[in-house]
């Protein structure tokens, strides 16, 4: 009974390092298969959130090239452009584009009208409407339209499907000027008949969705005569009552009916601030009294009408739904220019060219041997070190490598994520992180087995000990990374990326994959009994033997000097000192050394 109890006491830490070894694997597994899936998925040509899957990550602009896009200034004359405004372009279209992934794209401005964007690759129509869309979003109420719709604001999109007015020529049309354009009544709220004029009227008689039509425009404060997006139906708008501006948050995500079960269409979500919030409730409550098609609220953006669905109830916690013909990418399209504010000017391409790699992959190969070196250091550096003990560093930097590549992989294609030379940096970088743990878990270790424990106890003893320092030293990394990350623009983002990255994986395979190696180990002969090429033998360390009521130092090879001995003699304690020079013959000290006064 009594060698039983033993074994099953021992078996113990095996049982939890197969556990870990298990969780490590289910972690390779799902990574793979879910890569591996997407990247069949979107071989086939299906559509869906794996396209442009792929097992290769995807290079940034300095090391594949991409487009470069010059954005001119659409100005009226005598308009000027401050650089005020032209700052705050550079920086909303950075934030559109990098809301789409760290693709480490360049955007400058060139001269005082034009701004140059610089995209890795080719960039789809989705990317390019999210660049120069200016994305001023504003809710008017609907005085007249073609149409009517039952749709709830909230809820389903418009189906009015008027057909617009045949215009005899794609020109704009020009407002008669005989024609009273003043109310005869002052409107008392935006949903007021009055605001159509006789002017007004005839405009919308004679107004063709197909025309390069400039009328599209008003002032915020008076109404507007435009088209849907799609060019089927036209309104006749009252002033804003909420604008865009008053957005404090906008996401992209499935729509939901009023039981909050999925419609399978994509829609943008909504949430006002405390101003857009009173707003939008008072002017929801007004709607909800009016007959069609007064009782509706168009969402415009850039003037022209995205969805006009009716209210039938009030909206007081400030949280709307647009919903449309939407895809998953115009639904994030459209919330990325919501969510980061109308640009404050309108632009145009003026060219859009392919440009080479500011850097190539000749750096790129530099980058790689740069690593390759540093890894083989590391790798000497065990050997020499630790001894066979290395394997389990060469193990464990191959485990960190296999899941840094499969998470900057998924990364690339689900997320916009493209690795730079600023990345292979950061990946470089990691090298030293990881084996930095590795050296504060070996040397706790040999400093358990310096004390007298057995191997399998100064695992144990030496996790304790270690983990905590990895974990405080791997937080310092990780914050320094996020920093950098929210802080930085560019490459510089790249590289906080990757070191982020690799600081968690480093996390995950000192716990889940070092440590339960040593655990498996410490029970095999090789390690257990010290070998002397192991790397953990004690007499090697400098081991101190306690045993009941005195101390004694390892057994060494007469006319040897023992290894490590100088180190034991420098880790003793007072007692230590005092028992050994109470036991050592005159002239001949446990150190080899000349005798020291204590």
């Amino acid at each position: 009974m009594r060698k039983l109890s033993s074994s099953v006491a021992r078996s113990t830490p095996v049982k939890k390092a197969i556990r870990s070894l298990t969780w490590l694997l289910v972690i390779i597994a799902g990574l793979t298969a879910l890569n591996g899936t997407a990247t069949v998925l979107n071989d086939s040509g299906r559509d869906g959130w794996w396209n442009g899957a792929s097992w290769v990550p995807e290079l940034a602009l300095d090391l594949q090239g991409g487009t470069q896009i010059t954005l001119a200034a659409q100005l009226q004359n005598g308009e000027t452009v401050s650089s005020q405004q032209l700052d705050q372009a550079v920086t909303i279209i950075r934030q559109r584009i990098d809301s789409a992934g760290v693709s480490e794209s360049e955007i400058t401005k060139q001269g005082s009208q034009n701004i140059v964007v610089s995209i890795p690759g080719r960039p789809d129509n989705a990317t390019l409407e999210r660049i120069e869309a200016s994305a001023k979003l504003s809710f008017r109420p609907v005085l007249f339209t073609g149409a009517a719709s039952s749709a709830e604001v909230g809820g389903e999109a418009d189906g009015a499907s008027a057909s617009p007015s045949a215009g005899s020529t794609t020109a704009p049309y020009t407002p008669n000027p005989d024609l009273e354009s003043t109310p005869t009544a002052s409107p008392t709220n935006g949903s007021d008949l009055a605001w159509i004029t006789p002017q007004l009227a005839d405009v919308y008689e004679n107004y063709n969705c197909a025309a390069d039509n400039d009328l599209a425009t008003a002032p915020d404060d008076e109404p507007l005569v435009t088209c849907s997006t799609d060019g089927t139906a036209k309104y006749i708008l009252g002033p804003v009552e909420v604008a865009g501006s008053d957005i404090s948050d906008a996401t992209n995500g499935l729509a939901t009916d009023a039981q909050g079960n999925s419609t399978n269409t994509w829609a943008v979500n909504l949430e006002f601030d405390g101003q857009g919030t009173d707003q939008f409730a008072d002017v929801t409550s007004r709607l909800v009294t009016l007959q069609a098609p007064q009782n509706q609220f168009a969402v415009t953006l850039d003037n022209q009408v995205i969805t006009a669905p009716s209210a039938n109830a009030a909206i007081t916690d400030g949280r709307a739904q647009i919903t449309g013909q939407f895809t998953q990418d115009s639904s994030k399209a459209l919330a990325d220019q919501l969510k980061f504010g109308a640009l404050p000017l309108s632009f145009s391409v003026q060219s859009n060219e392919t440009i080479t790699a500011t850097l190539g992959q000749t750096q790129l190969v530099s980058g790689l041997i740069a690593g390759l070196i540093g890894l083989i250091l590391v790798v000497i550096y065990s050997l020499i070190q630790y001894r066979a003990l290395a394997f389990v560093t060469v193990l464990s930097l191959i485990i960190a490598a296999v899941l840094t590549y499969l998470v900057i992989a998924i990364l690339s294609w689900r997320e916009g994520y493209r690795l730079s030379l600023a990345g292979v940096t950061g990946l470089i970088v990691a090298i030293g992180i990881t084996a930095d743990s590795f050296i504060v878990y070996f040397e706790r270790i040999r400093d358990e087995l310096r004390d007298g424990r057995i191997l399998e106890n100064a695992v144990e003893s030496g996790w304790k000990r270690a983990i905590r320092t990895i974990i405080a030293s791997d937080t310092v990394n990780f914050l320094a990374a996020i920093t950098l990350f929210i802080l930085a623009v560019g490459n510089v983002k790249g590289f906080a990326l990757t070191l982020g990255i690799t600081t968690v994986i480093d996390l995950i395979v000192v716990s889940l994959f070092t440590h339960p190696m040593l655990q498996l180990i410490a029970r095999t002969r090789f390690f257990g009994e010290g070998h002397s090429f192991s790397g953990l033998n004690p007499r090697a360390l400098g081991a101190v033997y306690r045993g009941r009521a005195q101390f004694r130092e390892p057994v060494v090879a007469r006319g040897r000097k023992r290894a490590g001995g100088r180190e034991a003699v420098i880790r003793q304690t007072i007692a230590e000192r005092k028992a050994a020079e109470k036991n050592t013959r005159p002239g001949d000290n446990a150190s080899g050394d000349e005798g020291t006064n204590s």
